[in-house]
């Protein structure tokens, strides 16, 4: 016995109408005449001045903090310093000198510090941290 194929059924699309565009209508461009170009002057280029920094000879190293009761400073050296030196203490709003009288590394009396420690300091007036020390 032959099997018979069934046939697919053809399904026919609907036809769908087309709608009109609607188009804007076309908008005139002004057209503006322009006068006839003239050389532009320009200004002479200022001179950069040139940024004057001071001599890193003289820093002596950092504020790191303050005890305001006691007035004292901690200040991280980067310098040798020794007691009887005038220091000069410059900030955003501290700018005095001192001579030193005393110093003291770890709550020891010292007469000398050398690079790289970190002493207290009694000041004459308020300091802040990141103000720089300078050797006077």
């Amino acid at each position: 016995m032959a099997v018979k194929k069934k046939k697919k059924a053809v399904t026919r699309k609907k036809a769908v109408k087309k709608r009109p565009v609607k188009r804007k209508a076309a908008v005139k461009k002004k057209v503006v005449k322009r006068a006839a170009k003239r050389p532009v002057k320009r200004k002479p280029a200022a001179k950069k001045k040139a940024i004057v920094r001071k001599p890193k000879e003289n820093i002596l190293g950092v504020i790191t903090h303050y005890f305001p009761h006691v007035r004292a400073a901690v200040i991280k050296l980067n310098a040798p310093l020794a007691t009887g030196d005038t220091i000069k203490i410059k900030g955003h709003t501290t700018n005095f000198q001192q001579a030193i009288t005393s110093m003291q590394i770890d709550h020891i009396p010292v007469t000398q510090a050398k690079k790289g420690q970190e002493i207290g300091l009694l000041v004459n007036s308020r300091v802040r941290q990141h103000d720089t020390v300078y050797k006077a």
